[in-house]
């Protein structure tokens, strides 16, 4: 995947998802300090939508990412609550989607809708974490500004059990399958919305993710 070339999608996604962000909240315990949603109601919040680019649809107890278009990064968020400190975990399920193909979790998401972390999976074994600032080309603040390939992250698997650490004073880790991957330390996104995200490959032919089990708790 180039990594480059995608930043100029990046900003024609966020738009035309903007407004699947809003709706109402999924299952919210201890004042907004944890969040679960199994995706078995098509009410709990995350926000759909179908174009020519793009589908994000409740199918079948998930929350189903179909992309449509090369080289395009779509996501989806629950709410519109800024939340700081907190884990996140959730399944990704491989629906024969290309190797290359990335998906994964948001944090820190800004006022500003393309200024967010994201921790990236790819079924190759590939993963990276990853700063978003509206304006600027992403920086991967993982292996050098690039991806990299970790052998704890096993190759085609029918589903990802994938993990996130957002907590204060920077921390970013990212989990595969209960294994610590990669951890960073990046202070410019302050406290921010949450999200899924699915990025197809430059050359894909098949891009189709399915989300479930999603779990926030808040940061040890």
């Amino acid at each position: 995947m180039n990594k480059n070339l995608t930043k100029v999608f990046l900003a024609i996604a966020s738009l035309a998802l903007a407004l699947l962000s809003c709706g109402v909240f999924s299952s919210i315990l201890g004042g907004g300090s944890l969040l679960k949603d199994d995706f078995s109601s098509d009410s709990s919040g995350w926000g759909i939508g179908t174009d020519s680019d793009s589908s994000v649809e409740y199918v079948d107890g998930g929350l189903k990412m179909v992309v449509f278009t090369q080289n395009y990064f779509v996501w989806s968020t629950p709410d519109d609550v800024d939340y700081e400190n907190v884990h996140i975990e959730v399944t990704a399920i491989n629906n024969g989607t290309d190797p290359t193909t990335a998906f994964g979790i948001m944090c820190n998401q800004q006022v500003v809708e393309n200024s967010f972390y994201y921790f990236a999976v790819t079924p190759d074994g590939r993963y990276a974490i990853a700063k978003a600032q509206t304006g600027l080309t992403d920086m991967f603040l993982t292996n050098n500004d690039d991806w990299a390939s970790s052998d704890l992250i096993a190759q085609n698997a029918a589903s990802y059990r994938i993990g996130a650490d957002c907590g204060n004073g920077g921390t970013l880790t990212l989990y595969v399958d209960g294994q610590q991957i990669a951890s960073v330390n990046d202070t410019a996104h302050g406290i921010g919305g949450v999200g899924l995200f699915t990025w197809s490959a430059e050359d894909a032919t098949t891009t189709n993710v399915t989300f479930d089990d999603f779990v926030m708790t808040e940061f040890p």
